[in-house]
């Protein structure tokens, strides 16, 4: 994540977009083009920049690029740039103003005790505040990414260890982490007391592997060990020695619930389930609570595929590829002006006219966040020839923005945000337009439903309520509405 706007999708995509995926392995005499391999798994969890750690015993190598993994490793001579047994790497997406080298992660210090290299997936909601602290006291920042914050806090922690460091550190922020950390004494991996953010753990023969997602794990061949808990910190040194902490306690667990939604890929294992089966269970949900008589099921690819099929068995109608998607359209053809973004939906969709003209048909899609692409798909439809367009999504109105690593519009752009069911309807220009309900969301993933008092899920994009402090969003809010006030001509 980024100091600066964390609010605008700086490519014009019209989707939610985790910003990043974090891999590590240490014990593997291949390290790096194992970790190259993972972050090629992680690919869809950003595809702005990449980078890789290593480390060989006696010294850390880091490589970082610009686009996409294989645009960066692919090579033997890029790979033997980065020797060791230990690796860790990083993909992100940017955010507006976020881009450009000094953001790509793995970050790396030379610290007193030793080099320090740490890969972060999240958002730390106090950074801001937490910065100004530092920068009063003389630090230094080189990037604008509040994972800088915590090599500071590290940096300057009086703790005697580095366990206790890091502790220490993370004591002191709010908001949603997973972190792969390597110094010369081995690799860390923990996640925030929440787990808000995923992280996994492996084995591929005597290493020990750490990725966002257990599709990572698959595509080395390592085996999935188990999930990094919430609040654990588990150590492994070059012995293969491993180590589990939990210095926060106990918390009650609020892992992201949109991974089920969209963010990680479908072949992956997300809090003990198949992403895949949920997903068509949030189909079958939205088929029981919003029937549709019609002719036609039809996905909006490639995310809004499983749910169609689960729409589609519970309803008893027919699915059919109504729209076709390229596999060829890189991201930079998207740019943020609506002419080419508008542009870019064609680029990427095409209508399949001899299966959807005629036909009464029934959208399916993850989730609506601007509405832009939902308008020109509806639009599509009806160009070849829909007799009618029903639009139904597969996870509640996003109406709220994330504060948790998510690349996510300010709420006056969302369009939940500013408008009702009835006006959605209305400006994608459907014949009608139904989400699945929040508890038929909780249903999908294994629950009786939503528990109001302490909910299961982080859930805020969907439902406002946020299960941390939001320190720099408030002093934000605080200083416009200082901004805001009349002034007062008789002081």
């Amino acid at each position: 994540m980024n100091f600066t706007n964390p609010f605008l999708n700086g490519d014009g995509d019209d989707k939610l977009h985790e910003e990043c995926g974090v891999f590590g392995i240490i014990g593997a005499p291949d390290a790096a083009a194992a970790c190259a391999l993972g972050l090629h798994a992680l690919q869809h969890r950003g595809q702005e920049a990449v980078g890789i750690t290593s480390f060989d015993g006696a010294e850390f190598y880091t490589r970082r690029g610009l686009g996409h993994v294989a645009d960066n490793f692919s090579s033997a001579e890029s790979i033997a740039e980065l020797p060791g047994h230990m690796a860790g790497g990083h993909v992100r997406y940017s955010t507006t103003g976020g881009s450009g080298m000094r953001n790509v992660q793995p970050l790396y210090a030379d610290l007193a005790s030793g080099g320090f290299a740490v890969a972060h997936n999240g958002n730390i909601s106090n950074a801001m505040r937490l910065k100004q602290e530092l920068v009063s006291k003389g630090a230094i920042f080189q990037s604008t990414s509040d994972t800088e914050v915590i090599i500071h806090l590290v940096a300057t922690s009086r703790y005697p260890t580095m366990l206790d460091k890091l502790t220490d550190a993370l004591r002191m922020v709010e908001g949603a982490y997973a972190l792969v950390v390597m110094t010369p004494r081995g690799m860390a991996a923990c996640r925030d007391p929440m787990g808000i953010r995923p992280l996994v753990m492996g084995r591929l023969g005597d290493a020990v592997v750490f990725a966002s997602e257990t599709v990572a794990l698959d595509v080395i061949g390592a085996e999935f060990t188990r999930q990094v808990d919430p609040g654990e910190f588990v150590e492994v040194d070059f012995d293969g020695t491993i180590r589990s902490h939990r210095p926060f306690g106990d918390t009650p667990a609020r892992p992201c619930i949109f991974e089920h939604v969209y963010f990680s890929r479908p072949d992956s294992i997300f809090n003990k389930r198949s992403v895949y089966e949920s997903r068509k269970n949030i189909g079958m949900e939205l088929a029981r609570e919003m029937p549709c008589d019609a002719d036609l099921v039809v996905p909006v690819p490639d995310s809004g595929v499983p749910a169609a099929i689960g729409y589609a068995q519970e309803s008893g109608l027919p699915f059919e590829l109504g729209i076709i998607r390229s596999h060829y359209v890189g991201r930079t053809f998207i740019q943020p002006s609506d002419s080419a973004r508008h542009a870019g939906v064609k680029r990427k969709h095409n209508a399949n006219r001899k299966i959807v003209e005629g036909k009464r048909i029934v959208l399916i899609d993850d989730s609506i966040v601007r509405g832009t692409t939902s308008l020109k798909i509806v639009q599509m439809m009806r160009d070849a020839g829909a007799k009618e367009v029903h639009f139904r999504v597969a996870s509640p109105p996003t109406g709220h923005g994330c504060y948790y690593g998510v690349d996510t519009p300010e709420r006056s752009k969302l369009l939940a945000g500013r408008m009702d069911l009835a006006a959605m309807r209305e400006f994608i220009q459907a014949d009608s337009l139904a989400f699945v309900s929040i508890d038929g969301l909780y249903r999908a993933v294994g629950l009786a439903g939503r528990d109001k008092a302490c909910p299961q899920y982080c859930d805020a994009c969907f439902t406002g309520e946020y299960p941390t402090p939001l320190t720099d969003l408030a002093n934000r809010k605080d200083r416009e509405a200082q901004l805001s006030l009349p002034v007062n001509e008789d002081a």
